[in-house]
């Protein structure tokens, strides 16, 4: 078989990551295609062997893209197409029948109950998300917190298909000289107690929560990896409190360099009101850190138990999943400067890696993957053909 994964950028992301690892693990020829920003992820998956084209789309409304993409999936000869992201799930399942591929696979990885890849979920979104996922074979969720939320939205059932995110869980194992030598690259003293935290700097993040945590902490240092529109913002608050020389914002982090990052850290904190999944809490628990979190399906979706050493926090936070106000954010700051104080006392100190991580296994994902594949493949065999499916491209 031969699929071609089209996907809105590859610059760093957990997506983009996502899509890296499971292409390593999935047993058949993948191509592909980024319609924008061919970035560090592009030059990862070239390394690995993979095929990637960059369709150079110039934005959201670039009707242009549509009939070069269909000409480009025409010409590979794909027999499955899967799309990741909305810009590319909406283009890419449209250029798919036009270029005569019936089977069709899209992922979610972003959807959250008011946001979709930290944007707001508007009418006219949801509309156009909806009218182009009936034109694919199947949806997958990446949990399943998405999977009621899409059926939620009115997609059939029997089109949903939860494919959890997985993780290489070696590469995350804690590594004492990783440690020295991170923090000796940054700066850091080996007695600093070092809180972390990964991911866009962007509003549903909620990274300034850490930033004032950190702030209210006189002898804790916060490095925070990731990029987005909130840097700006963050920085002139860390100012502001006094606090910019024990604020790190490192910008994009190396994505090979993450576990190393987290060697280097004694807590990792995802203060975010929303996720489809929570990718980096399953990360920092490989690497043996001790968690504090707002909304994570990865660990809220499985039993109690399954995630030792992961504390829910915000629990009581009536506004946090729709924004909040100023004096919500300054509750749930001060709730998490106690609970990082209170694990101050440990710093230094590694856990096992807890039943979560084990259960999120790279390879797991890809078998599931493919057993979509198949499913997907049959009905496509099974089903008569379209008459608009069979019309030539210019």
């Amino acid at each position: 078989m031969k699929a071609l994964h089209i996907i809105t950028g590859l610059g760093v992301g957990g997506a983009e990551q996502q899509l890296r690892l499971l292409l390593r693990e999935l047993p058949f020829t993948c191509d592909v295609v980024t319609l924008t920003n061919p970035g560090s992820v592009a030059d990862g998956l070239r390394a690995d062997g993979v095929r990637v084209a960059d369709l150079g789309m110039r934005g959201n409304r670039d009707l242009a893209a549509l009939p070069r993409l269909a000409r480009l999936i025409r010409r590979g000869g794909y027999d499955l197409v899967h799309t990741h992201l909305y810009r590319a799930c909406v283009y890419g399942r449209v250029a798919a029948r036009l270029a005569g591929v019936r089977t069709v696979v899209a992922t979610e990885h972003s959807l959250g109950e008011t946001e979709i890849e930290g944007r707001p979920l508007t009418r006219g979104v949801r509309a156009l998300y909806l009218a182009t996922e009936r034109l694919g074979s199947a949806t997958v969720a990446v949990s399943g917190t998405v999977a009621r939320r899409l059926r939620g939205w009115g997609v059939p059932a029997d089109r949903i298909h939860v494919v959890t995110n997985g993780i290489d869980a070696a590469r995350f194992r804690f590594d004492k000289d990783d440690r020295a030598a991170v923090r000796s690259r940054l700066g850091v003293p080996d007695h600093a107690f070092v809180v972390g935290g990964v991911g866009r700097l962007a509003p549903g993040k909620r990274f300034d929560l850490l930033v004032r945590a950190v702030a209210a902490l006189p002898d804790a240092v916060l490095l925070l990896a990731g990029d987005g529109p909130e840097r700006r913002r963050l920085g002139t608050l860390a100012e502001r409190l006094g606090a910019a020389g024990r604020i790190r914002l490192l910008g994009e982090w190396d994505q090979p360099d993450i576990p190393g990052l987290l060697s280097a850290m004694d807590v990792f904190v995802s203060a975010s009101r929303e996720e489809a999944f929570g990718l980096a809490v399953v990360e920092a628990l490989a690497a043996g850190l001790p968690v504090l979190h707002g909304a994570c399906p990865a660990v809220d979706d499985l039993p109690p138990g399954s995630a030792p050493g992961a504390r829910r926090l915000f629990a009581d936070s009536p506004h946090a999943a729709a924004g909040g106000d100023d004096e919500d954010d300054a509750r749930d700051a001060a709730e998490l400067a106690a609970a990082l104080r209170e694990l101050s006392a440990a710093a230094g100190q590694r856990l096992d890696p807890p039943p979560v991580v084990h259960h999120y296994d790279i390879a797991r994902s890809a078998e599931r993957l493919t057993e979509v594949y198949a499913h997907a493949l049959a009905g496509a065999a099974a089903a008569p053909t379209p008459p608009s499916t069979r019309r030539a491209l210019p």
